[in-house]
């Protein structure tokens, strides 16, 4: 994989679980792949496309869940 397209979002419990759910809808819907991992504050969602990241922080938002951009 050339680039990831990653975020930090700042969820525990229910609501990470939700984004989990979320990240694979989108991915799904873009046919791309996701995957997360423990970032030293919150939980890094990394995609394979740009797009299918800035969806998923929409969600975020929408969720009321806090996140950033994340390293590549």
């Amino acid at each position: 994989m050339a680039k990831e397209h990653c975020l930090i979002v700042l969820a525990a419990g229910r609501k990470l679980d939700l984004l989990r759910g979320e990240a694979s809808r989108v991915a799904v819907a873009s046919k791309l792949g996701w995957w997360s991992d423990r970032a030293e504050v919150g939980t890094k969602f990394c995609f394979e496309d740009a797009t299918a990241k800035d969806n998923f922080a929409l969600a975020c938002d929408s969720f009321g869940i806090t996140c950033r951009e994340g390293s590549s």
